[in-house]
């Protein structure tokens, strides 16, 4: 089985932690791995593994998340895309297999495809962060001025150039 396939199912059973209790969980995995049929050991062993240690450093993503993500605490962010984002961070801090870039496209793509219509812009820009190290977006925001004191110019059709030519030649 490809590394993606076993994001993907590394991704449905981290989803499905979010529904079950601790208690419910191994009878949950045995299902869950028996439902996927031909399924080699060292494939089962593989998620297994990821899926436990992901588990481990549960409250570091966590933390680590919402650290990054201003205004969007975990608590807040919709559950697809909380998963992908712990996926991903686990995978850049703790997979040395896994490089940053192929964590935070791979987790974009599970986001656009299981999340909502701004999921994958949203994944992206958190894990982003994350890799640069910025806890800011880093751009300078210019000061706006309020709408109360923008200026309005109004021109007089009156005085135009063109209309103050027509009246000088009559």
């Amino acid at each position: 089985m490809r590394r993606r396939e076993q994001r993907e199912h590394i991704f449905k059973l981290l989803f499905m932690t979010q529904f079950n209790s601790e208690g419910d969980m191994p009878e949950q995995l045995s299902l869950y791995f028996e439902g996927l049929g031909e399924l080699s050991g060292e494939d089962q062993a593989s998620m297994q593994k990821k899926y436990e240690g992901i588990l481990e450093h549960l409250d570091e993503i966590d933390g680590e998340l919402n650290e990054y993500s201003q205004g969007w605490k975990t608590s807040r962010m919709s559950r697809v895309d909380l998963t992908a984002l712990r996926l991903a961070v686990y995978e850049m801090k703790f997979d040395e297999d896994i490089p940053t870039g192929v964590a935070i496209n791979e987790a974009v793509e599970l986001a656009k495809r299981f999340g909502g219509e701004d999921s994958g812009s949203f994944v992206n820009g958190i894990l982003g962060k994350i890799a640069s190290g910025k806890k800011d977006s880093g751009e300078i925001h210019k000061p706006r001025r309020p709408s109360h004191q923008a200026k309005i110019i109004i021109r007089s059709k009156k005085n135009t150039p063109d209309k103050e030519s027509e009246e000088s030649k009559n």
